[in-house]
């Protein structure tokens, strides 16, 4: 089993283990030598998040990569997918961005992506902590002018927006849409509000000030309520906010409301089919993703491929089978024909595009599915044992499927970056759903809780 990867790279407490700088040490001279694969001179970018232990990761991470004699380009704080696009664009070997994403500031994580701009597989992070954990390239110090050099990229931000705008036809603006976008205190806290002003859109921008502590607290996509506010307060047409490394995107409609990443998967999933550019007539879900969703795309003709919750593994399907639009309810979307990975301001001006296009507000756009009724508890555990080799919580799912009598689901799974165990259940009915959801909440936390 691995002990430093999780399902988005390696993650904790920041100057605790494994998020020590020590550990970002080792790990970028692990990664320094797994990318080096090529004559010449090597290359990885850094980009980071707003978090005050930003500055002591990068450092470390800069030190382990350049002792190894490759050079680092620094971006400093930008999304996370601006570093996948960097790195393809700058012809880098590797990118990595410092960033624990919605979790709080005391938390941070590094994680890596390929020369192409896709996150490492299983194989390669195997590999890189089984570097750390060997010994195995402790001998390897070039010196002199062998040693790697770091530079500053001054135009990354520019690079960026530019970028993102060309995820639109050229002809197609903003003007006449007012909306509001929360940008979290992260890393997006420059160039959100510089990509809507330029496509012509009016907006209020707030959680744009960082101070290296505030990042995802009281705001963005985990903290919606202060955007569903300034909504309402400035009669906006949309909410938009985002997540610490603006990988992932919630959407507030006109009134106020948010609508989840299903109904939006539904709207833009029926639009890219109606226009002939959905592939393989294949909308790419996960296993969260509402019953409901999968009625509208059936009606419409298109098959919704369900796979383990996590933006990787949406995106290793896609690869695998040539589809090219999948997403979460939790807000992360991935439009691969525009970019490598999730991207919340791509995912953004599509749904504008949409809403400009259409003439319609987002409230009816959303209309696209109806939702059955589901309720997601997280309970919090102590450790995380295998849930197959619990008798009481097999059980009491069994329990819950009888009790549904095929017309709902339920799914128990543990968070891949939290110590949280999350219950799902769908069925026609919100008392037996929820009645189901309580009862083996109850169990979850007399047992591992």
């Amino acid at each position: 089993m691995r002990k430093l990867f999780g399902t988005d790279g390696v993650r904790g407490v920041a100057n605790l283990e494994p998020m020590t700088s020590e550990i970002a040490m080792q790990l970028g001279r692990a990664a320094a030598h797994i990318f080096m694969r090529r004559a010449g001179r090597h290359q990885v970018v850094i980009g980071k998040d707003t978090r005050l232990s930003g500055y002591m990761l990068e450092s470390a991470l800069t030190s382990g990569i350049c002792s190894m004699g490759v050079d680092v380009l620094l971006v400093g704080p930008l999304p996370t997918p601006a570093i996948a696009f960097l790195t393809r664009s700058l012809r880098a070997d590797a990118g990595v961005v410092i960033s624990a994403s919605h979790n709080p500031y005391q938390d941070n994580g590094i994680k890596f992506f390929s020369n192409e701009g896709f996150k490492l597989p299983d194989e390669l992070e195997a590999r890189i902590e089984q570097l750390i954990i060997s010994d195995e390239i402790k001998h390897l110090r070039p010196t002199a002018d062998a040693i790697g050099k770091a530079y500053r990229i001054d135009d990354a931000e520019g690079r960026y927006i530019e970028f993102v705008k060309r995820s639109l036809p050229r002809d197609l603006d903003f003007q006449g849409i007012k909306l509001v976008v929360d940008c979290a205190n992260g890393a997006a806290y420059k160039v959100a509000p510089a990509v809507f002003r330029e496509l012509g859109a009016e907006i209020e921008v707030i959680a744009n000030t960082p101070d290296g502590m505030n990042i995802n607290d009281g705001c963005g996509a985990v903290h919606p309520e202060r955007l569903q506010e300034a909504v309402r307060r400035h009669g906006a047409h949309i909410g938009i906010a985002l997540d610490g490394d603006a990988d992932r995107a919630i959407f507030v409609c006109e009134q106020g409301k948010i609508i989840d990443g299903d109904h939006v998967m539904a709207a833009l999933g029926l639009d890219s089919h109606a226009q002939g550019q959905l592939a393989r007539a294949t909308v790419v879900g996960t296993v969260m993703s509402n019953f409901g969703l999968e009625i509208a795309m059936k009606k419409a003709g298109i098959q919704l491929m369900r796979t383990p919750v996590g933006d990787r593994y949406l995106m290793e399907r896609m690869l695998a089978d040539g589809y090219n639009f999948g997403g979460e309810q939790s807000g992360h979307f991935i439009f691969l024909d525009h970019n490598t990975t999730g991207d919340g301001l791509i995912s953004a001006l599509q749904i504008l595009s949409l809403m400009k296009r259409t003439g319609k507000p987002l409230s009816e756009l959303a209309k696209a599915m109806t939702a059955v009724p589901q309720i997601l508890l997280n309970v919090k555990v102590k450790h995380k044992p295998d849930l197959n080799q619990i008798p009481d919580i097999q059980q009491a799912i069994k329990s819950a499927e009888v009790t549904l009598n095929g017309s709902g689901r339920v799914l128990v799974r543990y968070s891949g970056t939290e110590s949280l165990l999350r219950i799902m259940v769908e069925g026609e009915r919100d008392s037996t759903i929820r009645e189901v959801a309580d009862h083996l909440a109850e169990i979850v936390r007399a047992r591992i809780g």
